[in-house]
């Protein structure tokens, strides 16, 4: 194994005759569901998933089979009104990844789009359909057309559904529109065969049993952060950033190293908890599923960092892919 063993190496691989291949943008608002979605496209877990808005920071390649077809699935950041340079960045990177697409996805929120028609919406779900709004001026500025996903149909009445989809389609910017539940599934599969028959004719770009594209420290990194924001979510304000300083194969397993960084020293107590409880659980969580990703026992040492301006690093912009300079 290698330090990239979910990346494919270089160029088209190739397939059985009649292959089909392309790369799909899912984009949409903070929280929308896109990695759920992407994760129950591809069969598998490939982005990580939190409740907290703004989880995915840069572009995760999923990789989804539909018989011949293979479905490249760039699960991008969230869409929203940028404020810091991170915030920027996001949002640049998430429009990069759909003017390279061959189809777009807008994944929106359904339960959002009902409740700020009823006057019931929360303010994250007020943020959400004005983030969704955003990108329809976006498509409108971009000349494209996308298919319009309608995520979280299981918590909608059929009625309203089909209210928030005529409202949607008369933006003029889809031509086609799905509903689907990407946490339990309901309409997905119809989605993955129109996205299969929309892939160009070509030979596939990765390894039929490949399922996503991202370097191992990398993945290691985000598993992490994902596993801090699941414990701590309501008390670690968006503010927190893994990186994996050391990631090596040894006869007994793989060695990661691993620092998280805050801004605060407030923050770091929050991580590291009572008698350092907290992080023993992250750490634990982290290397059980990491374990089982890569397939031999993983041993992970976690330290907590504080930088008060990590978020101004170039560093952590060039790791992820994320353009500092935006």
């Amino acid at each position: 194994m290698t330090d990239t063993p979910h990346t494919s190496g270089s160029g088209p691989i190739g397939g059985p005759e009649g292959t089909r291949a392309g790369f799909v943008a899912i984009i949409g608002a903070p929280n929308a569901g896109k990695s759920t979605l992407v994760n129950r496209l591809v069969g598998q877990k490939v982005s990580i998933v939190t409740k907290k808005v703004q989880t995915t920071r840069f572009p995760v390649r999923g990789v989804a089979m539909a018989g011949e077809a293979q479905i490249v699935l760039v699960d991008t950041p969230g869409v929203f009104t940028p404020r810091r340079r991170l915030d920027r960045a996001m949002v640049r990177s998430a429009w990069a990844g759909a003017e390279g697409a061959e189809v777009i996805v807008h994944l929106v929120d359904a339960e959002a789009e009902m409740a700020v028609a009823e006057k019931t919406a929360t303010s994250a779900q007020k943020r959400c359909v004005q983030d969704a709004e955003t990108i329809v001026e976006g498509l409108k500025a971009s000349g494209r057309k996308a298919i319009l996903a309608l995520n979280k149909i299981d918590m909608v009445k059929r009625d309203k559904l089909l209210a928030i989809a005529e409202a949607q389609f008369a933006t003029s910017v889809y031509d086609q529109v799905f509903m689907v539940s990407g946490q339990n599934g309901s309409g997905v599969e119809d989605l993955r065969k129109r996205l299969a028959e929309l892939m160009p004719e070509g030979p596939w770009l990765y390894p039929a049993d490949q399922t996503a594209d991202i370097p191992s420290r990398l993945l290691a990194a985000e598993i992490t952060r994902e596993k801090i924001y699941l414990r701590v979510h309501e008390e670690l304000p968006y503010a927190a950033a893994v990186e994996t300083t050391d990631f090596k194969e040894q006869k007994n397993g793989i060695r990661i190293e691993q620092t998280i960084y805050v801004e605060r020293e407030g923050q770091r107590a929050i991580v590291l908890g009572e008698n350092g409880q907290t992080l023993k659980w992250i750490g634990s969580k982290s290397r059980e599923e990491l374990a089982e990703i890569l397939g031999q026992p993983v041993h992970l040492f976690l330290h907590v960092k504080v930088i008060e301006n990590w978020q101004e690093q170039r560093a952590f912009y060039r790791d992820t892919g994320l353009d500092f300079d935006v």
